[in-house]
């Protein structure tokens, strides 16, 4: 047995803030409970609210525009971002790899800009010794396009009767644990799962899916104070803590006109996550099986919120031409129904559909906005910590931190230093700080949290909040009362959105952030649709 820990590092995929059981949900995620509720659980961690940039910066320990990697992995340059992750980082699998760790990837990679061909950000050569997995950013949970082991393409493995993505990701992390226990016991691993789930489309089997027959029939509205309860129960909220409105654009529950429809969409959704949860349970319990749990530094948490995403987001025609996200139809050949309607039933394989703004206003209870923003809906998401060897007691940290810390925890947990130097590169610092005294019951003082994505921009320092849309005015919220950002004091304190503002700009300058405008007007240029992810 290593001395030094194991590092098992699990993601979701536009996953929302309140859908573990343990975070006050609806769905049976009793695995991810019980490692929740043994372990540390953080209230105020923050992504960076989108697929790619929260990748690139939970591996890296820097903010995403510093990796090349702004937005996701369309090569914008000369005017935008590359889309790949550049030669100013390093890896969380390099550093650990050079320091005697084996590495393994096994799901979603997301950080290249080139799906077909390998290249230098490709995972085996950023530092991971296995990769098996999908290099593109959503797609088929049936027929996975850009399916990929180590730099050979076996989308054919999917052929197999029965695959299922999240299954086979499951399936590769649990081979790598026991292989690894064989053959090297003595050293420690590096283990990474991203999982694509729950991220559309809806694919889920239909045994799952009955699960939930009649789990979210009392209809958002409800769920949505109930999920409320349970947080503060939890203790992950304050009593006293006030829920956003309902989404002002969607009905109240009781005056949806195709509630059947709608139960469906949030059944799949829920299957999928149960299933995730699931597959879990099998890593965990190899991890016990082979002495390795009680040393190993688990994390789980997810990407974004919970995504508002409509299919198809441009006309029909353009959205199928997607290779590397659709497939050309199903393995039998029939064609996939594709869109948000009453007459596609999401959860079959010639599906392809997602579950809705006002599910995902569920799924971010108690918050305003979706994926994509960094109000408090985009950017926050549970983040579970489980390491009974290194002093972790179960208790719920309400310090705010973000992904720019997980590879300090990391680093000073395993005692790897980060590299001054690395061949062939020039690095930047780390951006982070290592959570490590916090989640072991200690005293941390809260620093300025930062944000940027397309134009949506915050900055978080002491009890205020900054933040603003797109062409809009910036807003501001006393974060630590309001955290679902509803009492805007912009008007009032005018000189703490001065101040604010100015720091933000000066961190966005320093950190190479790209005026949204320009990447706009580049985009209008060239017609590019809405890149997924």
């Amino acid at each position: 047995m290593p001395r030094a820990p194991h590092v098992v590092l699990v993601l979701a995929d536009d996953m929302g803030y309140s859908d573990l059981g343990c975070y006050g949900g609806e769905i049976a995620t009793p695995t991810l409970d019980r490692l929740g509720r043994a372990g540390v659980r953080l209230s105020r961690f923050y992504n960076t609210t989108r697929c790619s940039p929260s990748r690139a910066s939970l591996l890296t320990g820097l903010h995403p525009h510093q990796t090349g990697i702004g937005i996701l992995t369309s090569d914008d340059r000369p005017v935008g971002y590359p889309g790949s992750l550049n030669e100013r980082c390093v890896t969380l699998a390099e550093v650990l790899r050079h320091a005697g760790y084996a590495t393994c990837l096994s799901g979603k990679w997301h950080l290249a800009s080139s799906m077909w061909t390998p290249s230098d950000a490709w995972p085996m050569r950023r530092g991971f010794e296995r990769f098996f997995g999908t290099l593109a950013g959503c797609g088929s949970y049936y027929r996975r396009t850009t399916l990929t082991r180590g730099e050979v393409n076996v989308e054919h493995e999917a052929a197999a009767p029965g695959f299922f993505y999240t299954d086979a990701i499951t399936r590769e992390a649990e081979k790598f644990v026991r292989t690894h226990a064989e053959r090297e016991p003595t050293r420690p691993f590096f283990l990474y799962v991203a999982y694509t789930t729950p991220h559309w489309p809806l694919h889920a089997p239909a045994e799952d899916i009955a699960r939930y027959r009649t789990t979210f029939d009392a209809g958002w509205d409800e769920l949505r104070e109930a999920r409320l309860r349970r947080l503060i129960a939890e203790g992950l909220m304050p009593a006293g803590t006030t829920s956003s409105d309902r989404d002002p654009t969607q009905p109240a529950w009781r005056d949806v006109p195709d509630q059947a429809w709608q139960l469906t969409r949030m059944r799949a959704y829920a299957a999928q996550i149960d299933r995730m949860d699931r597959g879990i349970a099998r890593i965990v319990a190899a991890l016990t099986a082979t002495g390795a749990l009680e040393n190993t530094l688990f994390f789980f948490l997810s990407d974004n919120g919970a995504s508002n995403e409509q299919l198809p987001f441009e006309d029909v025609e353009r959205f199928v031409r997607r290779r590397s996200i659709i497939p050309p139809a199903t393995w039998t050949g029939a064609p996939l129904r594709i869109g948000n309607r009453p007459d596609i039933e999401p959860g079959p394989e010639d599906t392809y559909a997602s579950y809705g703004r006002a599910w995902a206003n569920l799924s971010n209870t108690p918050f305003r906005f979706y994926k994509r923003w960094v109000h408090e809906g985009g950017i926050s998401t549970p983040l579970i910590v489980h390491w009974p060897a290194g002093g972790l007691t179960p208790r719920i940290v309400h310090t705010p931190f973000q992904l720019t810390d997980v590879v300090p925890t990391v680093l000073e947990a395993t005692g790897v230093g980060y590299p001054e130097t690395y061949p062939g590169r020039d690095l930047l610092p780390l951006e982070g700080r290592s959570m490590l005294r916090a989640l072991r019951g200690g005293d941390v003082e809260p620093r300025t949290l930062y944000w940027e994505h397309t134009g949506n921009a915050a900055i978080r320092r002491g009890r205020w909040k900054l933040v603003r849309e797109p062409h809009l005015p910036w807003e501001l919220y006393e974060i630590d009362v309001d955290r679902a950002e509803l009492v805007n004091h912009a008007a009032s304190h005018p000189d703490v959105v001065a101040e604010l503002s100015k720091e933000w700009s000066a961190w966005a300058s320093r950190v190479g952030v790209i005026p949204w405008e320009r990447i706009q007007e580049l985009y209008a240029r060239e017609r590019k649709g809405d890149p997924a992810g």
